[in-house]
């Protein structure tokens, strides 16, 4: 879909800047892919890291952030972009300098919490659940990220397997481990593995599982023994990815309550979420949590299969068209 109100006379130049984690990087890339469906524009990702000491500085307090790159970083130099998506920690110091060695050319738009005031960006676009508030603050409900149902289609295709000739219902089962709050344990890992086979033997179904780099060694082992077996994929970071694809194949979503990328990309597909909980306080995501299920994207899994629908959650195209609005806006004004 392409917007049909400004147009400029090139496709701007968008960065997503990130320190390149897949989970980070995703939403910074996620947004200008969204910016992409609806203008041309050039996209380039950058991935940067700073030396120490700098790296444990608050992001509002580096002085010369491309002084302190490291060596593996992408450069922070001119041509400046036309717009600049910054996500996470690593890319604050560069998206509050931009706007100067930019001379203003660049607009700014921080993804997350950036722990600075929002007033040094042009946009921020928190999730829901931060709380943060502010006249340029458009907060979205979990997180920006690539899921399109033609990106899903794609990878159900390209897979090296034959997913859709698997037997139905077919689970997608997104699994994470330790964040700041919470961990899978070795036991909660048993009670969720059971769960998951009784499942598929109560369905005949077909288990796809994918495991997290943040999944701990001990929950890793008993997800082998214990859920394993009972999978037609199993995957835990070696040959082709099949996250996008387990997820294009799926008839429902089983998602760990830890990550709220995973669950915000499940419920773009409008398929039935289903939230395992995890071990720890939930503290902020359980806003997160109920906000999807006040949208029908999302329930609790208690142990009994439930089937729903609802439309698919949009929030990073509706994250765009604000983006576009602003810039637009302002680059007409000049």
């Amino acid at each position: 879909m392409r917007s049909v109100g400004y147009q400029p006379a090139e496709a701007p130049n968008v960065w997503a800047v990130s320190d390149g984690r897949a989970g980070i990087e995703n939403q910074a890339v996620g947004l200008a892919e969204a910016l992409s469906r609806r203008t041309p524009i050039r996209l380039t990702t950058k991935r940067v890291e700073l030396r120490s000491p700098w790296r444990w500085m608050p992001p509002g307090f580096v002085p010369a952030p491309r002084l302190a790159l490291t060596l593996g970083s992408d450069p922070i130099e001119p041509s400046w972009p036309d717009i600049f998506i910054g996500c996470g920690r690593a890319s604050v110091p560069f998206a509050l300098g931009i706007r100067e060695w930019s001379r203003g050319k660049t607009f700014v738009v921080q993804l997350q919490d950036p722990r600075v005031n929002p007033r040094e960006f042009d946009v921020v676009i928190p999730p829901i659940h931060d709380g943060l508030e502010g006249p340029n603050v458009l907060p979205v409900v979990g997180s920006c990220h690539r899921v399109t149902p033609e990106k899903l289609d794609e990878a159900v295709l390209d897979y090296p397997a034959a997913l859709e000739d698997m037997a139905q219902p077919r689970f997608a089962v997104l699994i994470g481990g330790k964040s700041k709050r919470q961990d899978i344990s070795a036991k909660r890992a048993r009670e969720i593995a059971d769960s998951l086979a009784a499942v598929q033997r109560e369905t005949g179904g077909t288990l796809l599982v994918t495991l997290s780099r943040r999944t701990g060694e001990a929950a890793r082992m008993v997800f082998r023994t214990f859920l394993a077996p009972h999978c037609a994929i199993f995957y835990e970071g070696e040959g082709v990815n099949p996250y996008f694809a387990m997820l294009g194949a799926a008839d429902h979503v089983f998602v760990t309550a830890d990550s709220v990328n995973m669950a915000t990309e499940a419920a773009a597909t409008a398929k039935p979420v289903h939230i395992l909980a995890v071990d720890g306080g939930a503290g902020k995501l359980a806003r997160f949590h109920q906000s999807l299920a006040r949208r029908g994207c999302a329930r609790p899994f208690v142990g009994r299969l439930e089937a729903w629908s609802y439309p698919p959650l949009l929030e990073t195209d509706r994250a765009a068209a604000a983006v576009l609005t602003a810039w637009s806006a302002r680059a007409k004004a000049r």
